[in-house]
């Protein structure tokens, strides 16, 4: 014969001290296949009582007996409450009989750790937040609730589109920056010789550092790539 288990139980709440249906426990009995003829469940102003056997040897699961009692931090009311069986679990809807605007600490009466006893955080909120909204779906997850990602801001297509910035096409190798409108003058900047040496820093194998100290190596190296842009001349 099996030993009796104490099954998991789910619990969140809500207060207020004006509206009865905002002053609640839910506490879920989390438990799939409870038979329901097995089933005994009491519920009193300050304690529940729960046991059943869950299980279907028909489909290869096996039956086990679960059974627990609870005093509860304080009164609720029974005829206010309701509970409902499913295939999962058995699901309480508990009034609290006081009207208060704090939360109870805790769902027992003792206070002491229950690895069975857990906070539903599919159901709970801070007790400062009861009364707010919901946060918005795009605050939830903020990359993905843009339309199509990052790929989906308008002008982000690769940086293809972005408005002033003539789509950065018009900058072939990064070399004379003409695709960029209203960047002409810069003060009389010669950007072409500015982006060639920005070409040689970045191309010179420097450290983390920049300090460029295996130029000499790369110097005497079979580098296929990129002839160096030192020699660029400026724009006429």
């Amino acid at each position: 014969m099996s030993s009796t288990l104490h099954p998991e139980v789910l619990w969140a709440q809500r207060s207020s001290e004006t509206e009865d249906a905002q002053n609640v426990l839910f506490v879920t009995i989390n438990l799939p296949d409870i038979q329901k003829d097995s089933l005994k469940f009491d519920l009193q102003p300050t304690k529940v009582s729960f046991a059943a056997k869950a299980g279907d040897a028909a489909k290869g699961i096996q039956e086990k007996d679960y059974a627990f009692d609870l005093d509860f931090f304080a009164e609720i009311d029974p005829e206010a409450s309701s509970h409902k069986l499913t295939t999962r679990s058995l699901v309480l809807n508990l009034r609290k009989k006081e009207k208060q605007a704090e939360y109870w600490p805790r769902l027992t009466k003792e206070k002491v750790r229950s690895q069975f006893i857990k906070t539903d955080f599919s159901k709970w909120v801070d007790e400062d937040e009861q009364e707010g909204e919901a946060a918005p779906a795009e605050d939830e997850d903020f990359m993905g609730g843009m339309p199509g990602g990052m790929g989906g801001m308008p002008g982000m297509g690769g940086m293809g589109g972005m408005p002033g910035m003539g789509g950065m096409g018009g900058m072939p190798g990064m070399g004379g920056m003409g695709g960029m409108p209203g960047m002409e003058g810069m003060g009389g900047m010669d950007m072409e010789k500015l982006m060639a040496q920005m070409g040689q820093m970045g191309a010179g194998g420097a450290g983390p550092s920049g300090s460029g100290a295996d130029d000499d190596d790369d110097d005497d190296s079979d580098d296929d790539g990129p002839p160096p842009l030192e020699e660029a001349e400026p724009a006429k």
